[in-house]
C-alpha cells in the first residue's frame, strides 16, 4: 500500500489550476484505490484550485484527504506534512501536480518491485526528457539496467539504476524512510529535495531506480515566468545544495531528517 502526496502552489499568475485537475483526472483512472490513498497539501493556492480540491475532496470514489496550509511552506515540507500521517508499512510516493499517466495501477508496480528487491530505496518514474541513459558519455547520467530476482509466476521487472531519481513521481520504501526520515527542503522553498534524497539513499545503503517502462508525461510546458523563477530560485541554492551533497557524502551532516513540522 501507499500514500501518495502531492504539493499544490497555484496562483492566479502562474496559472497551473488546468494542471492539478489533469494530474487528479489521471490520477482517479490509473490508480487502485483500494489499495492506495491521496493526500493533496495546498500551500495557500488561489480560490480556483481550492475550489477545485475541494470537489475533488467530496468525491466518494478516490481516497483524497486535502490540507489547506494558507501560504507557501515549500515543496518538501508540504510533502512532510502528508507523509507525518504514513503508516510504517505504507510506501511513501511524491508526485508534481503536473503529470499524466499512461499505464494503470502504476503505485502497485512501485511497490511490486520495491518488495522484489529490498535494496531498492527510491523508485522513480521517468520522464521523458530526462537524460540517463546506459550509454550516457557523462558518468552521473550512466544508467544501469537490471532485471529483479523473479520466481516462476512473477512477472518479469526491468529497473534502470540511476545515481537520482528525479522529480514528478518518486515512491520511498518503507526501509529507507526508517533511516532518513522525511525530504529535506534546505530552509528554502523550492528545489533540491529529490537529489538529496538519492544522496543520502545511497548513503544509507540504498539503490535508486527508474521504471522506464512506465510511460508518463510532464505536462508542465516550460518557458513561462513561473518556470524562469524556480530557475533563478534554483541557482540562489545551489552553494548550499553542494555543502549538504558534501556534508552527507562524508558524513558530517546526519542523513535522518524530521518533518520540519511540530509534533
Amino acid at each position: 500500500m501507499a500514500l501518495i502526496a502531492m504539493a499544490v502552489w497555484d496562483t492566479d499568475e502562474n496559472g497551473r489550476t488546468a494542471m492539478t485537475r489533469r494530474t487528479l483526472e489521471s490520477l482517479y483512472a490509473t490508480v487502485n484505490w483500494s489499495r492506495h490513498r491521496l493526500i493533496v497539501v495546498d500551500n495557500g493556492s488561489c480560490l480556483a484550485t481550492r475550489n477545485l480540491l475541494d470537489e475533488w475532496e467530496r468525491c466518494k470514489h478516490i481516497i483524497i484527504d486535502v490540507c489547506h496550509l494558507g501560504e507557501n511552506y515549500g515543496t518538501a515540507k508540504a510533502v512532510n506534512w502528508a507523509w507525518r500521517a504514513r503508516a510504517p508499512s505504507e510506501i511513501a510516493i511524491k508526485l508534481d501536480n503536473d503529470v499524466v499517466f499512461w499505464q494503470d495501477d502504476w503505485a502497485d508496480r512501485i511497490e511490486e518491485a520495491m518488495d522484489a528487491d529490498p535494496s531498492l530505496g527510491i523508485v522513480g518514474l521517468k520522464r521523458k526528457d530526462l537524460e540517463e541513459r546506459p550509454d550516457h558519455p557523462a558518468p552521473f547520467f550512466r544508467s544501469k539496467l537490471r532485471m529483479l530476482p523473479h520466481v516462476p509466476g512473477q512477472r518479469w521487472i526491468v529497473v534502470e539504476e540511476v545515481e537520482h531519481v528525479m522529480g514528478t513521481c518518486q515512491g520511498y520504501s518503507p526501509a529507507l524512510l526508517a533511516k532518513i526520515g522525511f525530504l529535506e527542503q534546505m530552509g528554502g522553498l523550492y528545489g533540491f529535495d529529490d537529489s538529496l534524497a538519492a544522496i543520502r539513499c545511497h548513503v544509507a545503503g540504498f539503490k535508486c531506480a527508474f521504471l522506464p517502462w512506465i510511460e508518463i508525461d510532464h505536462i508542465d510546458p516550460g518557458g513561462t515566468g513561473y518556470q524562469k523563477w524556480k530557475e533563478r530560485y534554483a541557482g540562489d541554492m545551489m552553494a548550499k545544495y553542494h555543502q549538504y551533497l558534501r556534508e552527507y557524502q562524508t558524513g558530517a551532516r546526519p542523513i535522518w531528517s524530521d518533518s520540519g513540522w511540530p509534533t
